[in-house]
């Protein structure tokens, strides 16, 4: 029977009780679940919910927006073939749709009405969408310097906004505080979250006509699509659907890799802005297991200059592929990677596209100013070299 899972002491709890933390707020999991087979899948449903036999349980209704079922491009960069996972078509802008639809969908199931969110943005606009597509109240809290595409949009469908000032992690120690007068439904914290990010990982193997890919490159904050993606793989290898798992690495900022330094053995990573602000976690609930991940799957963490991910995103752009800074960095990760001969270039390898660039538009201007003053003979941009996977 499927339950809640401390991964760390191996203590369980009924899910049928709504909990968002174990004992002495410890991050939960989910007791494994068998996976799916490909004849399982609901075929003519085109949203996420194809995947639906692979959860925990059944919601009577589904909250669901058309999330999911997201194009896979095949393109060229840095001189190989790569795959671009476009995540950012999805109804609120961002892959946090996953995880709101399955979230919210099995939370209103379980008689949980109204919803407390802490978030840099695109979580927020996503449970704030979500919540009101299913009749929830929602409480969004967020960085009093986040940006207002995302502040905005929270507010249109209706959520109560809290801004918070100081850093991304003193609005989630905010967060944990009020979660004694509201159900702390975070896209960090709740299990269930993680099973709809999990979806991605089903929709690469059948995207790819059933097979896993070589490599998945992520964006990494708290690390949700990485676990997402270890959960999701580890089903379809449990199903004998595929044979190995993919090699996953997570992209991350230097001005805050706390998980990529933990990765790569640096353990004196610094707490700096970072135009990348959707992966800015200076302390990442799941640490441990985000690690775990990348262990077992083989995979890695790369590191990222502010210059690198600007380039990068314009980069992007410049094929057509309008995503935000944070979104970007899994591009020149890429690079990094094929350049360190950690990623072979004949390989199968995904790149996970996670936000829409018309969530960092300021971001974005400020980079073109950038670009066309060093075109016009400026100072030039300084790159800090990031590092490279082992």
């Amino acid at each position: 029977m499927v339950a809640y899972l401390d991964p760390r002491t191996g203590e369980t709890y009924p899910l049928a009780e709504p909990r968002w933390c174990g004992r002495g707020n410890a991050p939960l999991l989910l007791t494994e679940l068998a996976g799916l087979h490909r004849g399982d899948i609901e075929g003519g449903t085109c949203s996420l919910w194809r995947y639906a036999a692979a959860l925990p349980f059944q919601p009577e209704t589904r909250i669901s927006l058309g999330e999911g079922c997201t194009p896979l491009l095949a393109r060229r960069l840095h001189g190989a073939e790569v795959m671009l996972k476009c995540d950012w078509m999805m109804p609120t802008g961002s892959f946090k749709d996953r995880g709101a639809s399955v979230m919210l969908s099995l939370l209103r199931a379980q008689g949980v009405q109204a919803v407390l969110e802490d978030s840099s943005g695109n979580g927020g606009a996503a449970i704030a969408a979500y919540a009101a597509a299913g009749g929830m109240a929602a409480t969004i809290m967020a960085p009093d310097s986040t940006s207002p595409a995302k502040t905005v949009q929270a507010r249109a469908h209706g959520a109560a906004l809290e801004l918070i000032p100081g850093s991304r992690q003193d609005t989630a120690d905010a967060a944990v505080r009020r979660s004694a007068e509201l159900f702390y439904a975070s896209h960090n914290w709740h299990p269930f979250f993680l099973h709809g990010t999990k979806t991605l990982a089903y929709e690469l193997w059948e995207d790819l006509g059933f097979a896993a890919p070589d490599n998945v490159i992520v964006p990494c904050g708290a690390g949700s699509n990485v676990l997402g993606c270890g959960i999701g793989f580890s089903e379809l290898l449990r199903a004998g659907e595929i044979e190995s798992l993919p090699r996953i690495f997570a992209a991350q900022p230097a001005n805050c890799a706390t998980i990529a330094a933990a990765f790569l053995a640096d353990n004196t990573p610094p707490i700096l802005p970072t135009i990348a602000e959707g992966t800015a976690i200076a302390r990442p609930i799941r640490l441990p297991e985000v690690l775990g991940v990348l262990r077992e799957s083989r995979g890695g963490a790369v590191m990222l200059s502010e210059a690198e991910i600007a380039r990068a995103t314009l980069d992007l752009a410049g094929l057509g592929v309008y995503v935000e800074p944070t979104a970007a960095q899994v591009a020149a990760a890429f690079g990094k990677l094929l350049t360190s001969g950690a990623i072979a270039p004949g390989q199968t390898t995904v790149l996970v596209l996670t936000g829409s660039g018309l969530k960092a538009t300021a971001a974005i201007a400020d980079l073109l100013e950038t670009r066309a003053g060093l075109a016009g003979g400026g100072a030039q941009e300084k790159t800090h070299q990031g590092v490279h996977p082992s």
